[in-house]
């Protein structure tokens, strides 16, 4: 039935309503999720919901749902530590690479105790640190964290006059997935151990 006049409005049967409901079902599509920083989705009572930062460069909300996205791919750390005094080793005399025999930490076991390397699971910025202690006086010992072959952080325990001096650096790098971090002795004969030398790293975030 058409209206005669501008005021009068159509009205809607059930019927009309249930079909135009049954059009709406059939012929839309949802749109695709898109997000500025990659998150992982999350299991909700059988759902996954995904959750987008709409500003990755600010700072976190500290939300509980916000903290669990952003630390669900951030869990590697390592920290390893010398027990023996004596370097270098017949081993290490090839590739002055500073060993560590012991491991305190290695959340993901990326940290390889054999080689004394790191290696990144995952593009990000990773944090490292050391602390190498060198026993006798009347030396200088000169130490670097290797990128790749590259030294990238250097420090150096060099007083005369001091015997159990320590060589000592921390920093931040960008590390691409596969990229292997370690210590390598650049001059020197490092005497110290005994647990005073560390050696420790974890991802900052990924990128």
């Amino acid at each position: 039935m058409l209206c005669p006049s501008p005021s009068c409005s159509p009205r809607l049967t059930p019927r009309s309503v249930f079909s135009i409901g049954l059009l709406l079902l059939v012929f839309w599509k949802p749109s695709e999720i898109s997000c500025q920083n990659d998150t992982e989705p999350i299991v909700l009572e059988g759902k996954c919901l995904v959750v987008c930062d709409s500003t990755p460069a600010a700072e976190p909300s500290g939300s509980a749902l916000g903290m669990s996205v952003r630390s669900g791919t951030g869990r590697v750390a390592f920290s390893a530590i010398r027990n023996t005094n004596h370097e270098p080793s017949e081993m290490s005399n090839r590739t002055m690479t500073i060993y560590f025999d012991q491991i305190l930490v290695n959340v993901g076991s990326h940290f390889d105790p054999a080689r004394s390397i790191f290696v990144a699971p995952r593009k990000g910025v990773y944090s490292f640190s050391f602390h190498v202690v060198k026993v006798y006086n009347r030396q200088t010992i000169q130490v670097s964290l290797v990128l790749n072959g590259w030294p990238v952080i250097s420090a150096f325990a060099g007083d005369q006059d001091v015997t159990r001096e320590a060589a000592t650096n921390a920093g931040l790098v960008i590390m691409e997935r596969g990229d292997k971090a370690y210590l390598k002795l650049e001059r020197g004969n490092l005497m110290g151990g005994w647990k005073f030398s560390t050696f420790s790293g974890f991802l900052v975030f990924p990128l």
